[in-house]
């Protein structure tokens, strides 16, 4: 993997989940750009990143991902906004 490449998984609390949702979800509807640390990396999250969700099952098991995706471009563009943090 080159060395800008970063693939990680955190399990949080409920609770940790559950506020950090909540956070997401305003800043989503608001159309707002925000700030999220995952793993103790914060990185920006533009307003336009598209929003997906996924189900995968196999194995004996099921999975429901959502996904924030945008290019590296657009989360280094400034807004001139404050970002919300998540």
């Amino acid at each position: 993997m080159p060395e800008d490449d970063r693939d990680v998984e955190t399990i949080p609390s409920t609770a940790e989940a559950v506020a950090k949702l909540r956070r997401l979800a305003d800043a989503l509807e608001s159309g707002r750009p925000f700030r999220i640390q995952i793993a103790g990396e914060r990185f920006r999250v533009p307003a336009r990143a598209r929003f997906s969700v996924e189900h995968e099952r196999g194995d004996g098991e099921e999975e429901v991902e959502l996904q924030l995706r945008w290019s590296i471009d657009d989360s280094e563009q400034a807004t001139g906004e404050a970002d919300d943090v998540v």
